[in-house]
């Protein structure tokens, strides 16, 4: 005796679901551990960085004038001494944002090993592409999930550490021209870690065995993170100033040249004229958006090869 199926009964096949949606999500499943702790030092930064805001005036406090004994509004000296929040907001300041602009090297050695090349040398690749899965369609989750992750997570830190820094005192947080400050305060601090996931995707294809693929996906990023960090004053056109006699640049000009012309006979101490070359403050979104192009350049260049590699390549 036999039973009729319900008309709406489908029959499992055992084969994973063929849509976006659950490519993305066996790929968060995969790689689970490393997406548990991306969200637990991205939770772990954000309680640092609002223990900064709350802490921020405090620090500023540290950073004023003082007398002894206190007069005229000033605080005492040994008062002063004993405070030490400016230090500690400067210290845990510039860890998240030498952490935020060294994201780039991690991702970029996981993207190679453990997200491609890992895959790729235990045939798990290849065993996806039998369930109906192309290879062109399992590229794109590998770095759609992640890509999303990514730019989550660091748009999210990046507006956070923009809030616990306030008012930028450059005693506080260093100044805007700094390596690593300049690339944990604007877009570059998305751009970068989305070409790390690129460039270590096409070094996982390339090599195909995780190892190596970690090795060069690290090894790549680190020659573009160099190239940009040392030519970034290039990006945009300098300003010029000259005078007659003697002049300061502010703080917040980032000096490339300084020319001195003294007086014409030996022994003049006199200086006739100063000329300096600079990127004044105002040209920090210019080079930033400059720089984020560049990178995203990058990043898109690389999934583009990427993909025809694979195509080439794979069945």
């Amino acid at each position: 005796m036999s039973t009729a199926l319900p008309a709406t009964a489908a029959p499992t096949t055992g084969r994973p679901p063929r849509g976006p949606r659950g490519l993305t999500w066996t790929v968060l499943r995969l790689h689970r551990t490393a997406l548990i702790v991306w969200c637990l030092a991205l939770a772990a930064a954000t309680a640092v960085l609002i223990w900064m805001y709350a802490i921020g005036d405090e620090a500023r406090r540290g950073m004023s004038g003082c007398a002894t004994p206190a007069t005229d509004g000033l605080p005492s000296c040994a008062a002063v001494d004993a405070i030490t929040a400016d230090e500690t907001y400067s210290a845990f300041l510039g860890l998240i944002t030498t952490s935020l602009s060294y994201v780039i090297f991690p991702v970029a050695a996981w993207a190679g090993g453990a997200l491609i090349g890992r895959e790729l040398e235990s045939g798990t690749a290849r065993l996806a592409w039998t369930q109906s899965v192309t290879p062109a369609r399992w590229l794109a989750a590998k770095l759609a999930a992640p890509a999303v992750v990514l730019t989550a997570g660091t748009g999210g830190l990046l507006l956070v550490n923009l809030w616990a820094r306030q008012d930028d005192d450059p005693n506080l947080v260093g100044d805007w021209y700094l390596p690593d400050v300049f690339l944990a305060t604007g877009p570059t601090a998305v751009a970068y870690p989305l070409a790390g996931l690129a460039l270590g995707a096409l070094a996982g294809l390339l090599w195909r065995r995780a190892l190596p693929a970690a090795g060069v996906g690290f090894a790549v990023t680190l020659a573009l993170y160099n190239v940009l960090e040392r030519y970034r004053d290039r990006l945009w056109p300098t300003a010029t100033r000259s005078e007659q006699g003697e002049f300061e640049l502010p703080r917040s000009a980032w000096q490339q040249d300084w020319d001195i012309t003294w007086g014409r006979y030996p022994g003049e101490g006199t200086p006739v004229s100063t000329s300096a070359t600079f990127h004044p403050r105002s040209h920090y979104w210019p080079l930033q958006y400059v720089e984020t192009g560049i990178v995203l350049a990058v990043a898109a260049a690389a999934t583009l090869a990427a993909f025809r590699l694979l195509r080439r390549r794979m069945p």
